[in-house]
């Protein structure tokens, strides 16, 4: 039986408009600073309706090199950067998370549960916890101002191991032994059978990894000096620190918008596939 309460509607309607006006409203003005000029956007008021510079703007941004004053990249090879970098985390992240779920769930081997609870266990020391050491190693290394070391530290991930090692012990013994007696080994087993069955599981881990590697801001400030390997989260920053001398507002406001692009195409992309595999709970 649905109830009418139309004061309890009314209250949650004003409340769910609240929350989309305090979300949006920086954004709306994020993109009308991005098609007025510099001279306009340091007058009062800010403006709030847009103007008719986008696309010079645009082109400025993009195809030029760089915030004058600065010492970012153009706008073109920070967003190719944060793209591998958020490509190979979230890949990574999640074939390993795949191939240890996969041993976890399938094999017997001793300790396992051991080295199970260790890699949960690292869910309580993020990169920002173990930095330091992380950077030492990866000094060590050689892989500093690199893709590999932009990646690489980021890649292991407890969290998506415990989800698909979590979806794997659903599925039931009776499909193990059909496959077993067609003779499937363990690998064909796991490409052939696992990897179709976790098609939403693993779209839905995608968008949330990408958009976590994407989002990086502290680590790659670290271990990056080359301005080649700069990434665009971390570089709008300096964008704002140089403004003070050089108030280039449009150049900013177009980067950040541009910035917001790759992670709103990735969930539309996946909306279907990232609903499903956080909702499917039987296969």
């Amino acid at each position: 039986m649905i109830e009418n309460r139309p004061v309890l509607d009314f209250i949650t309607h004003i409340v769910l408009i609240l929350g989309i006006i305090v979300i949006a409203f920086p954004i709306w003005v994020m993109f009308v600073g991005a098609t007025h000029d510099g001279v306009r956007l340091l007058q009062v008021p800010l403006p709030l309706l847009p103007g008719d510079q986008f696309i010079k703007n645009f082109k400025e941004t993009l195809l030029g090199s760089g915030l004058e004053g600065t010492s970012t990249a153009p706008v073109w090879l920070m967003l190719l950067n944060s793209l591998a970098m958020a490509l190979s985390i979230s890949i990574g992240k999640i074939a390993i998370s795949l191939l240890s779920a996969f041993a976890i769930v399938y094999f017997r081997f001793p300790f396992k549960m051991f080295f199970f609870w260790m890699i949960f266990i690292t869910l309580m020391l993020p990169v920002e916890v173990r930095i330091l050491p992380t950077f030492e190693v990866v000094a060590d290394l050689g892989m500093l101002n690199s893709y590999a070391g932009l990646s690489i530290p980021l890649i292991a991930s407890a969290t998506a191991t415990f989800m698909f090692r979590q979806m794997f012990m659903t599925i039931p013994d009776e499909l193990v032994e059909s496959a077993r007696l067609d003779g499937a080994g363990p690998m064909k087993f796991f490409f052939d059978f696992l990897i179709p069955l976790s098609r939403t599981n693993i779209a839905a881990l995608f968008v949330v990894l990408f958009i976590y590697g994407w989002n990086q801001y502290l680590w790659p400030l670290l271990i990056t000096t080359d301005r080649s390997k700069y990434t665009i989260v971390m570089s709008i920053k300096q964008m704002i620190e140089a403004a003070e001398q050089t108030p280039e507002w449009h150049i900013i406001m177009m980067t950040s918008l541009l910035a917001m692009l790759p992670p709103i195409l990735v969930v539309l992309t996946m909306q279907k596939l990232f609903v499903k595999g956080l909702i499917e709970s039987e296969k």
